[in-house]
């Protein structure tokens, strides 16, 4: 009998401005942006998580105290490689299922917490949920959205397939709401 292929569990994690930005215009999570709750959301859902792959910038602005295993993508080097303070991957030389195979040869859950490279990445590998909060009353101008396709971040992950959970009220007074996008059940399962 044949081994089971391991199976990889992405779930993707974003909070946006009213515009559909992850960023300011210089790349940089602002404070009007941030969240209490959402943060409790996020911290109990990379605690849930076998590996986290993220971004560069992400990964030097956000302190690591738990040290989680963490995968950060990056341009330089070749494949995968072991660094200081995470594992570092250019998915140029080695593709995600070859990264991922690498450090859960049995499968896991795997969290995508940006930036937009990493939320492209894996958006055309697919997720088993992307976790979209979103903060109301605030408009970066000239922000970084979280997909680099034109269009709300909606539209883009209905376009990936993806459906829509119900919208949580996660944080009704400073206007923060979460919907956790999922690909559409197998009505054959």
């Amino acid at each position: 009998m044949p081994l089971a292929a391991p199976i990889w569990s992405v779930h993707g994690y974003a909070i946006v401005c009213a515009r559909g930005c992850i960023a300011d215009a210089n790349g940089i999570l602002p404070k009007s942006l941030m969240n209490d709750a959402d943060w409790q959301y996020f911290q109990a859902e990379l605690d849930r998580a076998d590996i986290t792959v993220l971004g560069r910038t992400s990964h030097e602005a956000a302190p690591n105290p738990k040290n989680r295993v963490r995968v950060v993508m990056t341009r330089a080097g070749n494949g995968l490689t072991r660094g200081a303070d995470a594992w570092l991957w250019n998915p140029v030389d080695l593709p995600a299922p070859d990264m991922l195979a690498a450090l859960l040869p049995t499968g896991g859950r795997v969290a995508v917490p940006g930036g937009r490279g990493p939320f492209d990445l894996f958006l055309s590998h697919g997720y088993a949920g992307f976790h979209l909060s979103r903060k109301a009353g605030v408009a970066l101008a000239g922000g970084v959205p979280v997909f680099s396709a034109d269009g709300a971040p909606e539209d883009i992950l209905t376009a990936a397939g993806l459906i829509p959970g119900p919208v949580q009220a996660i944080d009704p007074e400073d206007g923060v709401t979460l919907t956790v996008w999922t690909p559409p059940q197998d009505s054959t399962a």
